[in-house]
């Protein structure tokens, strides 16, 4: 008697591992398109954030720059008959800065650093020459002659600007610019330089209000400049570096020292005083990595997040020949998802730090009690919780890191990859 052979029930293509994963493959596509409306929800707070903290230090103080002092001396050109203008720099310019960053301003949940200044300048010019020109001496003013200071923050002066020249004492005031300038000046009243003797040391102070940045000028022949703040996180930039720093939790110190062939202009100008801002120096006030920037960085790694976690079940799905329908899987990429935008709502009320443990939390116990009914296990549930744990670690690490984040990132990705491979090699993929 013969045995007739049972046919085997056909498996359909879609129940095959390969149609599986090639449909969770696409549903993490999908899944990029409210991850990047989430990151342009970050760009907006972030732009909102800057809009917000630009109006309110406009009305404490902008950045400070600082380009002085010049003596401008009236003269009249032989050739032309036409009376202009004689610029002359310091030969001396010693400046000493103390920079203290006060009590953050707020409007609603944003925050903007801003301090105050004291900068003190003394130096000494000597000889003027107008021989290179051709000017005689009845050509040249000397009792109009005037000392100008350049800047760009007039309005949060905090104090009276006053000289002492010599034996003289001088005030300053504000002049009118023209209106392609946006450079603002003081100058003081007519002093007689020819009074004087050949070499005249001048002294003064000035107090700002700012924020951002202060950036000076190196106008004297030999420029001697020191800053000291209680911050922390300076950038120092601009066209020169401090000769010598030290850089502490309580603040910094620096120290600048230009002599007049490291910059390329000259000591003095006639006619014209040019813009000499890109042979600046200059001190950054800055919070290294902002709530925004670190959000922004964190949301980048969101793809990777969604790969990774829907690895994770597929393989367990794999593994274990439990089925889990796509629309699970949609309801776990959407909790993913979800973890940006609780990120980016806590952290404007509190730490990055606080929020990114808060919504991770969250995230995790979300996903691993819906794991538990899915997968009517707990051991699995455990893995995943466990996995996402270290995952969500292992970014916040990363974004925390600076000069090592590459390396850091690349060697974790790596190990991912290693025990992918592990877990995955006894999976019959024609099934």
């Amino acid at each position: 008697m013969e045995t007739q052979m049972q046919p085997q029930p056909k498996t359909s293509i879609f129940q095959s591992s390969t149609a599986k994963m090639i449909m969770v493959g696409i549903l993490t596509l999908v899944l990029l398109i409210p991850l990047t409306l989430v990151q342009d929800l970050i760009t907006e707070r972030s732009q909102r954030q800057k809009e917000v903290i630009s109006e309110t230090t406009s009305k404490w103080g902008n950045s400070v720059y600082f380009y002085g002092p010049i003596l401008k001396i009236p003269y009249k050109d032989p050739t032309t008959g036409i009376n202009n203008y004689a610029y002359f720099f310091p030969d001396n310019l010693n400046s000493k800065s103390e920079v203290t960053m006060v009590k953050p301003l707020e409007r609603s949940i944003y925050k903007s650093n801003v301090f105050t200044t004291t900068m003190q300048f003394d130096g000494t010019y000597s000889h003027l020459d107008f021989s290179s020109k051709g000017i005689p001496a009845e050509n040249i003013f000397w009792n109009r002659a005037k000392i100008m200071i350049r800047t760009t923050n007039l309005k949060s002066l905090k104090d009276e600007v006053k000289m002492k020249i010599g034996n003289q004492n001088l005030a300053f005031e504000s002049v009118a610019n023209s209106a392609n300038d946006s450079i603002e000046s003081l100058e003081t009243n007519y002093f007689d330089y020819k009074l004087m003797e050949n070499k005249a040391a001048f002294k003064f102070d000035i107090s700002f209000n700012g924020s951002n940045q202060i950036k000076m000028v190196p106008v004297g022949k030999t420029t001697s400049a020191s800053m000291t703040s209680n911050w922390n996180s300076p950038n120092f930039n601009g066209n020169f570096s401090p000769t010598s720093r030290e850089i502490n939790d309580k603040g910094f110190t620096a120290n600048w020292k230009i002599l007049h062939f490291n910059r390329p202009f000259a000591q003095h100008y006639f006619n014209v005083l040019p813009e000499l801002s890109k042979y600046a120096f200059a001190v950054n006030f800055i919070t290294p990595v902002d709530e925004y920037q670190q959000n922004e960085r964190a949301s980048k790694y969101g793809f990777l997040v969604i790969g990774l976690t829907f690895l994770i079940f597929f393989l367990i799905q794999s593994i274990s020949k439990i089925n889990i329908h796509i629309f699970q899987y949609s309801m776990i990429g959407i909790a993913l998802i979800m973890f940006y935008s609780l990120l980016i709502s806590i952290t404007e009320h509190s730490s990055f730090s606080f929020a990114y443990a808060i919504a991770a939390s969250s995230v995790i116990v979300l996903i691993s009690l819906y794991a538990i009914s899915i997968l009517k296990d707990k051991k699995f549930p455990l893995f995943i919780g466990v996995s996402l744990t270290v995952l969500y670690t292992f970014i916040f690490v990363i974004i925390q890191l600076e000069d090592y984040a590459l390396l850091v990132g690349s060697i974790g990705l790596f190990l991912i990859l290693a025990a992918v491979m592990y877990f995955s090699r006894k999976i019959e993929w024609n099934k």
